[in-house]
């Protein structure tokens, strides 16, 4: 039988995954949604089909890492790091 800390960490990963891979990707379909020189719809649909591509990368590289407390740590650094990219963006007149 598995020990208690396991068990969080396991459950750790999974919400690591789940909820900051989808807070990831959402921010990531945004930038690319920003930076695509398309017509705004297509900017979108191609930045969601891209987002869910790199969601899937993200799910497995949460299982990936050594500890479930770099997971966390390197998902909110990068979905800040985006979205404060995004938000630049969208204040400087690219939306």
């Amino acid at each position: 039988m598995k020990s208690p800390k396991y068990r969080l960490s396991v459950a750790s990963r999974v919400l690591a995954a789940a909820v900051g891979g989808y807070a990831l990707m959402s921010a990531l379909a945004i930038l690319i949604a920003l930076l695509l020189p398309t017509g705004r719809a297509h900017a979108v649909m191609l930045a969601s089909d891209i987002g869910f591509l790199v969601y899937v990368l993200i799910l497995l590289w949460a299982f990936h890492t050594l500890t479930a407390k770099r997971a966390w740590g390197w998902l909110l650094f990068w979905t800040g790091t985006v979205s404060l990219c995004s938000w630049w963006l969208m204040q400087g007149g690219a939306a």
